[in-house]
């Protein structure tokens, strides 16, 4: 594994953030332990809890509980839920930021959360009092850093605040520029950036256009058009000799020098091995410039 500073702290952070939720527990507890301890093994340290659930709290904290908790960074996401009943839930107010806190803290024993992610928030979600229980958060040492995550718009106003940390980003191999643009600004700002949705399955092919018949019994019909380089332009990606599009995707991303860390979301170890390795391998020369002639492609008019 190698490590990146995070932001201005001085601190080194892993290449790869292992995001940790219900769906690493679907198979039990013990696999989401062995993943945990799997991926503490490959000299992952940056752990991203979805919500404020607390089982999910709970194992994280005793799998952590092995480590210097100094040598370890957590962040918690609040506002990603889709329900009043999860632990996640949309809830930005000052009541509910620290409630979410609060509970991870008492269910994972950690002592304090290293950053706190506030999920897409709209622009008039954040209440005065709720930026002021966020600053009364990190005064008691609950949390140390705030972050914003998001991909909309909105969040160019929040990364020119100054008033956040970090950002979290979708940023795959065909990110745009309004997403570029504010990695950059981030950057400026001084802000540690993360990416995540860094993969996208881009083997989906439209369904075939429907054959028009023409003329009795349909002779003289239309057939099928043919792909076109813009449908295939990433095609290579899945015929690259001993790679994986997903690994090819996040060697990548990681060639940006602005970003600190990539969540990746594995649930089981196998995956977790193909992309912890990812990191330490160097891509085969002339891809990176097959992946921009392929931007250029799909993007074309």
């Amino acid at each position: 594994m190698r490590y990146r500073p995070f932001g201005v702290s001085g601190s080194a952070i892993s290449n790869l953030t292992l995001s940790f939720g219900a769906a690493a527990l679907a198979r039990g507890r013990e696999a989401g332990l062995d993943l945990l301890y799997s991926a503490l093994e490959a000299g992952i340290n940056s752990y991203r809890l979805e919500t404020a659930e607390p089982v999910a709290a709970e194992v994280l904290g005793q799998a952590l509980s092995h480590v210097d908790r100094k040598l370890v960074y957590v962040s918690v996401t609040l506002g990603a839920g889709e329900g009043p009943g999860d632990a996640g839930a949309r809830d930005f107010s000052a009541e509910g930021m620290t409630g979410a806190i609060d509970r991870v803290l008492h269910f994972s024993g950690l002592g304090w959360i290293d950053m706190a992610v506030l999920h897409e928030p709209g622009e008039t979600e954040l209440a005065q009092s709720s930026l002021a229980a966020l600053k009364a958060l990190r005064k008691t040492g609950r949390i140390r850093l705030l972050g914003i995550a998001g991909g909309g718009p909105v969040m160019d106003a929040y990364v020119s605040t100054g008033a956040f940390d970090a950002l979290l980003t979708p940023f795959d191999i065909n990110a745009g520029w309004p997403i570029r643009n504010r990695i950059r600004s981030a950057r400026e700002q001084d802000m540690a950036v993360f990416a995540y949705d860094f993969y996208i399955d881009r083997r989906t092919r439209e369904p075939d256009a429907p054959v028009f018949k023409k003329g009795l019994f349909g002779l003289g019909g239309g057939k099928r058009p043919a792909d076109t380089p813009k449908k295939d332009a990433f095609g290579f990606l899945y015929r690259t000799p001993n790679w994986t599009a997903e690994a090819i995707c996040l060697s990548y991303v990681l060639t940006d020098p602005s970003v600190s860390s990539v969540v990746v979301g594995p649930t089981d170890t196998d995956r977790l091995a193909v992309l912890a390795a990812a990191p330490e391998r160097d891509m085969p020369p002339g891809l990176a410039a097959q992946i921009e002639m392929a931007r250029v492609v799909a993007n074309a008019a």
